[in-house]
């Protein structure tokens, strides 16, 4: 299975993320903030991606470093679970 697990943790944040590319589109996602898990919980459900995010952040402020730093988290990951990217086509081709 393509999965990654990238952890970062800063000033603002600590964040714990794992995807799996190959999954059922099933997600726990615990941001704080409401929006946020929302949108990834869908991005996850739509995309056929299993989600998991654990952030703790300076949300007290606003959700400017967790959304940032959760999408940090997030492209590392994909691209690292993607590997070589063998078998990955355009939409239009397969």
């Amino acid at each position: 299975m393509r999965t990654s697990t990238i952890k970062r943790k800063t000033a603002e944040t600590d964040i714990e993320l794992t995807i799996s590319l190959d999954g059922e589109g099933v997600s726990n996602i615990r941001s704080g903030s409401a929006f946020l898990d929302h949108m990834l919980t869908l991005f996850a459900r739509h995309g056929g991606f299993d989600l998991d995010v654990k952030c703790s952040g300076d949300t007290e402020v606003d959700c400017h470093h967790t959304t940032e730093d959760i999408g940090i988290c997030l492209g590392q990951a994909v691209r690292e679970a993607l590997g070589d990217k063998r078998g990955i086509v355009r939409y239009a081709d397969t």
